[in-house]
C-alpha cells in the first residue's frame, strides 16, 4: 500500500487530446472575437455603423454619452457572443455523460468501473498483460498426474500403490504444510476444502489417497512456518511429533525449484535413493512433459532435522530460517487448470483489434507456453520468435536498452514475480504503449497502479489489489476484459462523434456571425439565440450521441495510440463539408434574404426580423439533421439502427418540438417572429439537404497523414536540412 499511495496525477490519453483541442479552439475564438471587437469599434467611431433606418450610429460631437455607451455595449456583446459560440463548453458535459452512461452499461458486462476516466482509456489500450490462473483459466485445479519417486502413479489418487512410510510422510507434508483446511460439508454428505486453488487441488488429492486431515494434524506440532511467496516459489514448515519428538521439515513449491534442493528421493516402496544425473534427467523430463500438457508442476519434499539445532527461544524461533538443502523428494504432481471457454475467441478478437495480449505468470515456462498455445496467445512452436517467451529473471537482468527492445516482442513471461510484472509495465509505457494489466494478488498492486488501466479480479482479488485498480472484473473472466475494451472504444468513438457535431455548430455560427458583423456591423444570430443553440445542442446533443451503443466495427480497427489526433481527417472532411454548406446558405439568406424570401415590400424592421428568424430556424434544423450524420462518421447509411436507440430518437424529437415552441410561442424572448408554413418548408429544406450532402461528401477520399502533420513535416525537414548543412 505504501508503494501505491502516491498519486502521479497523470492525465489519460483522451484528457491530453481534449485539453489540446479546447486550448486551440479557445485561442482561435478569443483571437477572432478580439479582431471583431476592434473592427466594430473602429467602424462605430469612424461613422461607418448605421441603424436599421440608415442613420449613422455615432457622430463626433453630436451623439450623447448614453447612446455612445449603448453602442459600445452592443459591440462588446457581439464580441462576447462570438467567444460563447467558439468555445465548446458542452465538451466536458459530453465526455462525462458518455463515461457515466458507459459505466452503467459496463456493469451488465461484469465490469465495475472505479475510476470514470478508465472507461475511455481502455479503448486506447494497445496491450493487455494478463494473469494466467483464474483469468485465462477456470481456476478449478485438480491433480491429474503424479510421480512418487521414479514411478508414475496411474491413476494419481490410487493410494494402494504406495508404501506405508512414504504414504505417512506425504500425508504429513500435505496436511501440515498448507494454508488450507479440510472439513465436513454442511449437508454432512462429503467434505469441503478451503485455501488457494493449488492448495485445494493438493488437499483433495491427499484425501483421495486416504489422508485423514484432522488425525494427521493432531499427531505433530508446528514449530515454524515459512509461508509461500512469489520470489522463493515455495513454502515450508517445521514439525515435531508428539510421540517420537522427531523434527521434520516439509517443503512444497515449484517443481524445478524443489528438485534443485533435493539430494535424495523416496521410491514408491519406501526406499531412499540418491539423485544421480540419470535420476535428475528423469525428473526434469517428467516435469517438462507435464508442463507441455499445460499442467502446473508442484513438488513435495522433506528432511529430518536434529532436535538440538532447533531454536528454543520464541524470539529466535520466529527469526529461524528453515534449511532448504539436502531434501528428500517425495512426489511431483501435475495440476490441471483448464482454459476458460471462449478465451481463445476473446484473444483472437483482441488480436484482430490490434491489441496484443501478453501472459504474465509465475508458472513454469513450459506450462505457460502450453497454456498460451491453448489460448491462442501463441500460435505454434514454429511461430515463436526470439524473446516471445521469456523467464522473469532473464528479463529482469537485461540492460535497459536491450530490455526495451525485448519488451515489444514478449508474448509469454513465465516464472515471473510481481516486480517483473511491474518492470514490464513500466518498460512498455516508456515505449509509448497504453497498457492494461490484470491482477488479483496484493503484490500485483504496484503493477495495477502503474498501468494505464488496472483490472483487478472481483472473485480472487485481494482488497489491496482492488483498491489499486481502475476497473474490477466481477467474474474474473478474460472475455469480460475484452468487453471492457469494446466499451472503451465506444466511449472514444462517441466523444469523437460529439466533437465533430459540436465543431460543425461552432464553426458555422462563428463564421456567419463574424462575416455579418464585419460587413454590416450586425449579427444575424443574437446572444439569446446562440445560448439556446448551445443549450439544446450541447446538452441534448451530448446525451443523444453519448448513448450510441458499441458496434462490432469498433473491434476491427487498430487502437488509438497516445499520439493519434483526436480530430481525424475523416472528421475534418465531414466537418468542413457541413460548415461550408451551412455558412454558404445562411450567408445568402443574410445578405439576399429579403429578395429570396420576397420581403422587399415589408417594413424594414419586420423584414429583418423574418430574415433573421429564418436564418436561426434553418441553422437549428441543420444541426438536428447533422446529428444523424454525426452518428456514422464513416458509413453511408446514417439511419442504420437509429430506431433501436430510443434515447437518440426521443432527444431529436424533443429538440424539434422545443424549436417549434420557441419560434411560434416564445418569440419575444428569442427575438424571433412567427413563420408562415411556406417559410417553415424553406427552413426544413435547408436542414434536410444537409443530409444527402453529407452522404455524398463521404465519397471524397481523405489522406492517411493527419492534417496537422501536413504542416509539421515540411517544418521538420527544413530544420533537419539546416542542422545537416551546419
Amino acid at each position: 500500500m505504501a508503494s501505491i499511495s502516491e498519486d502521479t496525477g497523470e492525465e489519460t490519453p483522451l484528457q491530453v487530446r481534449l485539453n489540446g483541442v479546447a486550448t486551440f479552439i479557445g485561442i482561435v475564438g478569443l483571437t477572432v472575437a478580439l479582431s471583431v471587437l476592434i473592427v466594430l469599434l473602429t467602424r462605430f467611431f469612424t461613422g461607418n455603423s448605421k441603424n436599421a433606418d440608415g442613420s449613422v450610429q455615432f457622430v463626433r460631437g453630436k451623439t450623447n454619452i448614453g447612446q455612445t455607451i449603448d453602442g459600445v455595449i452592443k459591440i462588446i456583446t457581439a464580441a462576447v457572443t462570438i467567444v460563447v459560440v467558439a468555445v465548446p463548453e458542452g465538451l466536458p458535459l459530453a465526455v462525462t455523460l458518455t463515461l457515466a452512461y458507459s459505466m452503467k452499461k459496463m456493469m451488465a458486462d461484469k465490469a465495475l468501473v472505479r475510476r470514470l476516466s478508465a472507461c475511455e482509456t481502455m479503448g486506447s489500450a494497445t496491450t493487455i498483460c494478463s494473469d494466467k490462473t483464474g483469468t485465462l483459466t477456470l481456476n478449478q485445479m485438480t491433480v491429474v498426474e503424479a510421480y512418487i519417486g521414479s514411478k508414475q502413479v496411474d491413476p494419481p489418487e490410487d493410494g494402494s500403490q504406495l508404501n506405508a512410510a512414504i504414504s505417512s510422510l506425504l500425508d504429513e507434508g500435505i496436511a501440515q504444510n498448507t494454508a488450507g483446511s479440510v472439513f465436513p460439508s454442511k449437508d454432512g454428505a462429503g467434505i469441503d476444502v478451503s485455501g488457494s486453488p493449488t492448495e485445494k487441488a493438493i488437499l483433495h488429492w491427499g484425501v483421495k489417497l486416504g489422508m485423514n486431515f484432522d488425525a494427521v494434524r493432531s499427531e505433530s506440532i508446528i514449530l515454524h512456518v515459512s509461508p509461500f511467496n512469489s520470489t522463493k516459489k515455495r513454502a515450508g514448515v517445521a514439525l515435531r511429533g508428539w510421540t517420537d519428538s522427531q523434527v521434520h521439515l516439509h517443503w512444497k513449491g515449484a517443481a524445478e525449484v524443489i528438485l534443485a534442493s533435493c539430494s535424495q528421493f523416496m521410491d514408491a516402496d519406501g526406499s531412499l535413493q540418491s539423485i544421480d544425473e540419470d535420476n535428475k534427467v528423469f525428473f526434469k523430463d517428467a516435469i517438462e512433459t507435464m508442463a507441455a500438457k499445460s499442467l502446473r508442476c508442484v513438488a513435495i519434499a522433506y528432511r529430518t532435522y536434529e532436535t538440538d539445532k532447533v531454536p528454543t527461544d520464541d524470539e529466535q524461533l520466529a527469526q529461524w530460517t528453515l534449511p532448504e538443502d539436502d531434501l528428500v523428494l517425495l512426489a511431483i504432481v501435475g495440476i490441471k487448470d483448464p482454459c476458460r471457454p471462449g478465451v481463445k475467441d476473446a484473444v483472437k478478437l483482441c488480436s484482430d483489434a490490434g491489441v496484443k495480449v501478453r501472459m504474465v505468470t509465475g508458472d513454469n515456462i513450459q506450462t505457460a507456453k502450453a497454456i498460451a498455445v491453448e489460448c491462442g496467445i501463441l500460435f505454434s512452436d514454429a511461430d515463436n520468435v526470439e524473446y516471445s517467451i521469456i523467464e522473469g529473471k532473464t528479463f529482469r537482468e537485461l540492460p535497459d536498452k536491450e530490455r526495451e527492445h525485448v519488451a515489444k516482442r514478449i508474448s509469454v513471461m513465465g516464472r515471473s514475480s510481481p516486480s517483473d510484472k511491474l518492470l514490464l509495465v513500466q518498460t512498455l509505457r516508456k515505449l509509448g504503449e497504453v497498457v492494461a494489466v490484470t491482477g488479483d494478488g496484493t503484490n500485483d498492486a504496484p503493477a495495477l497502479h502503474e498501468a494505464d488501466i488496472g483490472l483487478a479480479m472481483g472473485i480472487q482479488g485481494t482488497e489491496v489489489a482492488k483498491e489499486s485498480s481502475d476497473i474490477i472484473i466481477l467474474d474474473d473472466n478474460f472475455s469480460s476484459v475484452v468487453k471492457v475494451v469494446r466499451w472503451g472504444r465506444s466511449v472514444y468513438a462517441n466523444i469523437q462523434k460529439f466533437i465533430q457535431f459540436q465543431l460543425t455548430v461552432n464553426v458555422a455560427a462563428l463564421v456567419i456571425n463574424v462575416v455579418a458583423a464585419v460587413s454590416s456591423g450586425d449579427v444575424p444570430l443574437n446572444t439569446v439565440q446562440l445560448l439556446w443553440v448551445n443549450l439544446i445542442m450541447d446538452t441534448l446533443g451530448a446525451l443523444a450521441l453519448a448513448t450510441e451503443p458499441p458496434t462490432d466495427h469498433l473491434m476491427h480497427r487498430p487502437p488509438v495510440g497516445r499520439r493519434e489526433p483526436l480530430v481525424t481527417n475523416i472528421m475534418w472532411r465531414n466537418l468542413i463539408i457541413q460548415a461550408i454548406y451551412q455558412v454558404t446558405v445562411l450567408l445568402i439568406f443574410n445578405f439576399c434574404g429579403k429578395t429570396v424570401l420576397n420581403l422587399k415590400n415589408e417594413p424594414s424592421e419586420h423584414a429583418n426580423m423574418v430574415k433573421n428568424t429564418v436564418i436561426f430556424n434553418g441553422f437549428v434544423l441543420c444541426q438536428i439533421f447533422n446529428e444523424f450524420n454525426a452518428r456514422k462518421p464513416e458509413e453511408m447509411n446514417v439511419f442504420e439502427g437509429v430506431t433501436k436507440n430510443h434515447f437518440f430518437t426521443g432527444i431529436v424529437g424533443t429538440t424539434f418540438i422545443l424549436q417549434i415552441i420557441i419560434i411560434e410561442f416564445l418569440g419575444k424572448f428569442a427575438t424571433t417572429v412567427k413563420l408562415s408554413w411556406n417559410l417553415w418548408l424553406v427552413c426544413l429544406a435547408i436542414g434536410i439537404f444537409s443530409w444527402p450532402l453529407a452522404v455524398v461528401g463521404k465519397l471524397i477520399p481523405v489522406p492517411e497523414t493527419p492534417l496537422a502533420m501536413v504542416f509539421v513535416k515540411p517544418y521538420q525537414r527544413c530544420v533537419a536540412s539546416r542542422c545537416n548543412s551546419n
